[in-house]
Order: C-alpha cells, then structure tokens, then sequence
C-alpha cells in the first residue's frame, strides 16, 4: 500500500473559493458542534487523524475556531501508525508537519495489527485502531473523526448486503458513548466533494490511499463501481439513504426501550429466567436476548446462533445444561443455561483457579483474595449462624473443581455442592469464583468431598453451625470486589 501527497492549491485558487451558506468551513462547523455537543467550545476535543482529506478538513477547520478562542478551547489530535505499510512513518510525518502548521497537539499512536481466524486485515486494523483511541482518550473528552455523507451511504448499503439488522441499517450515529467520553461524527451531512473542495481552498495538502482503488475491497468496489451508477440514477441517493438510517436507527430505539423492560421482569442478577423468556412471541424474545448480550458487552451472535438462543436452548431438559457459543479468540462467548437459569460468560474465562490458600484466622479475621475476588471476613455477632469455637484455628480456602460435598441441615445426608448450588439459584458464571472454606487436616485428602466447612457466605456445614449452647457466634462474608 501506498499513499501519496495532493497537489497543493495554488494562492489564486485559494482566495477566489468563497463559502456559501450552508457550506462546509469553520462557521459551519462551529453551529454543527454546538448542536451535537451542549457545551461546545468549552469541550476538550480530540480529532482522529489520518492524514486524508477527510479528516485534514476537520482538523483545519476546527484549528481556525481553536485559534479564535484560544482560552476555552481545548483541541489535540491523534494519529495511529498501523505499520502495515513501509509508508506509514512518512504518513505519520506528514500528520506531524500538518499539525504544527495549524498549531494543534499531535500524538502519535503505534499499534501491532493481529488478525484473527475470518477476520480481515482491514477490520483487524480497525479494532486495533479504534482500541488505541479508545485508550489515549481523557475523561469526558470528544473524539471526532471524518466520516461524511458517502462513507454513511457506503455503509448502509454494505449492511443491506450482508443481511444486517436494524442496528447495522441504522449505520453511524452523529454522537454515541465511546471510551471515556464520546465519539462524535460532525460531518456526515458533508460530502467528501465539499470537503476537498474546501482542502483545496486552504492550500492544505493531504495523503491519499492507493488501496482505495483495490476494487478486490468490497467497500472500494461499491465505491468505485456501483456508487456512480446509483448517482447518476438517483442524485440524492446519499441524503435519501441518511434519512432512511435515521429511520431505522428511531425503530431499534424503540427495539431496546421494549427489550430492556422484558430483560429488567426475566433479571435475576446478571442471568435471565428462561420461563420469563418462554412467556415472550420469538420476535421478542429475540430481541430481549440481543439487547442483554450486547448490554453485557458481548458480541450479539448471528442469526442461526440467536434462534438456537431464543429455540433449542430455552426448550431444553431443566437438567441437560445445553450451551450455545459464538466469535473467534478473545472475543468468544458461551451462553449457557443451568437449571431455569441462563448466564453469559466469555469463552476465555476459564482461566486457572488460584492455588490452595492458608487462612489462620485468629491472626486476622479478614483475608484478602487473589485476582479482585474481594475479601473473606469473619464477623462476630451474637446471633451468627457460624460457631467459631468449631472452626479449626487454620482454614485452606480453594475453588471448585467437582465432586464437593457438605451437610447444610444437621442431622442431614452429605449433598453434592453442585445441587445446592443449583437450588439456590448461583448464577453459573459465579460458581467458579466461590471461594470454598475447608479444614486444613482435609487439603492432603484424595477426595475433595471431605473436610469442606463452608462456601463463601452461602452455605456452612453442619460441623460448625452454631447450636444453642454456642457461646461464640459470628458471620462468615464474602466482601466481593467493586471492579
């Protein structure tokens, strides 16, 4: 891949473009920004900046409202070095070269691009891309990138392609969460025509992409292709697109307000009953099934992936514990249901318990856990359900490996943990991270049934339940971690 620099504008040019109302410039851009963020200027702004007209447009225009109220605005711009292409240091020098000509703070961000199994290279550089922003953004800060009017109509048409649904139909939205602050897209009214013209207009000169007319790229061969086509039979197919993605964007508005009342009545924690969900018709419960899942962070699953979700999985034996799971790598996710319980967990969590630990609790009655599992207390109180004097004076705390046993009922059987568990509704993505008491005489045994006194602050076994001849009694807690 290569880019190369523009022809500049000559002077003649640059002063005989006026702007017209309504026009790209920084007049306009100051009302835009005003409408998409209450407290602009006085707003800490950070331009994406690739080194393209695009966003070359943005960054020039925003320096020359930078420069006229020097005091409330803040404005700094970052530039991401994929290191694809031996050209991308001279990309990143150019992006260097431009802001100190408009006086704006430049950073530059450098990145290792991975691509995962069925991932493209142009995606994986987009994750990675959006990832390092993400990170180099400040508290309450607005990243701006370039997007305009032909990259929204490029986009939609590409979800209708790929048999996207609402949310990708719905296309970028002007302003939306991001990172720490927001992520705000000022110029998707704009056409890339306007702002080169614009570019031009300035003297400014930008980089341009050679692999933006690698028709083998399914966007560059709608662009260069298809695009023309449409224009030329429907001028206006830009705005008519932008206004149907509003459109849609308004109807998953509602999606989500429907989808979060139906998983707020099946909640159970961070779990869902699956017979609030058999209540629902399969359009909604569908529906409430994606929004819960991408609410939680995850990758919402495809189509045949959500059917079994919302089918098979839900009409399921209570006992046959059936899972669905989707995405690649780091971002796999498994969705199982336990009993009437369904639970979300990333695929890359099954990480090691930590090792055994030793609690002496009559040096400390706290005991801090490992990997922001919060802490284990012991607090005295004269109608706990623990008797201490029972309690060996050194505990081996673990973690769940199968097999364990306790007695919760005195006088009871021994009853696997995993059925207590279950009756007591633990959220299956919990069970793994109960820290589990046992006698230390028992941390030798071959069986990990044997010599189990307590799980976390749920369940304690009849050997050091308090009776009525106790004479110290106390609560054993679990204090989980805030992160």
């Amino acid at each position: 891949m290569r880019r190369k620099l523009s022809r500049k504008a000559t002077h003649s040019e640059s002063s005989s473009a006026k702007q017209t109302p309504g026009a790209f410039g920084p007049a306009w851009l100051n009302a835009q920004l005003t409408t998409l963020a209450p407290a602009f200027p006085n707003v800490a702004l950070c331009v994406a900046l690739s080194g393209g007209v695009d966003s070359t447009a943005l960054l020039a225009a925003l320096a020359v409202l930078a420069a006229k109220r020097p005091r409330s605005f803040q404005l700094r711009a970052l530039h991401v070095d994929h290191g694809l292409r031996p050209a991308s240091k001279q990309w990143a020098a150019h992006c260097r070269t431009l802001a100190r000509k408009l006086h704006v703070p430049l950073k530059i961000l450098t990145t290792k691009v991975e691509r995962s199994r069925g991932t493209s290279l142009e995606a994986a550089a987009r994750d990675a891309r959006y990832g390092l922003l993400a990170a180099a953004l400040h508290p309450g800060e607005i990243l701006l990138t370039a997007h305009h009017s032909d990259d929204q109509l490029e986009t939609v048409l590409l979800q209708l392609l790929r048999g996207s649904g609402l949310p990708g139909i719905s296309a970028m939205p002007a302003l939306a969460p991001f990172a720490h602050g927001f992520l705000a897209r000022p110029l998707l009214s704009r056409s890339r025509g306007e702002l080169e013209t614009w570019v031009r207009a300035q003297g400014l000169t930008w980089v341009e992409d050679d692999t933006n007319v690698d028709e083998s790229l399914d966007r560059n061969y709608l662009r260069l292709r298809i695009l023309p086509l449409i224009r030329d039979r429907w001028p206006a197919a830009a705005t008519a697109v932008a206004r149907s993605a509003r459109h849609a964007a308004e109807a998953q508005s509602l999606l989500d307000t429907l989808a979060l009342a139906d998983v707020d009545r099946a909640s159970y924690g961070e779990s869902l009953w699956a017979k609030s969900l058999r209540a629902l018709s399969p359009a909604r419960r569908r529906n409430a099934l994606r929004f819960w899942i991408t609410r939680a962070g995850f990758l919402a699953p495809d189509t045949r992936r959500l059917e079994e979700l919302a089918g098979p999985l839900l009409d399921a034996r209570p006992d046959a514990n059936p899972f669905v799971t989707w995405g690649e790598g780091e971002g796999s996710v498994c969705a199982q249901r336990h009993g009437d319980l369904l639970s979300l967990r990333p695929q890359s969590s099954a990480a090691a318990p930590p090792a055994d630990l030793v609690w002496s609790w009559h040096d400390s009655l706290t005991y801090d856990l490992p990997r922001d599992l919060g802490k284990l207390e012991l607090e005295p109180d004269p109608r706990g359900p623990l008797d201490l004097d029972s309690l060996p004076p050194t505990l081996t705390i673990r973690w769940r490996v199968g097999g364990e046993r306790l007695s919760p009922r005195p006088g009871g059987p021994r009853r696997a943990l995993k059925s207590l568990l279950q009756e007591s509704h633990v959220p299956v993505p919990e069970r793994a991270h109960l820290p589990l008491l046992f006698s230390t005489a028992s941390s030798g045994a071959t069986s990990s049934e044997e010599g189990l006194l307590a799980v976390a602050d749920l369940l304690l076994d009849e050997t050091v339940q308090a009776t009525p001849t106790t004479r110290r009694r106390a609560r054993l807690l679990w204090k989980k971690s805030s992160h």
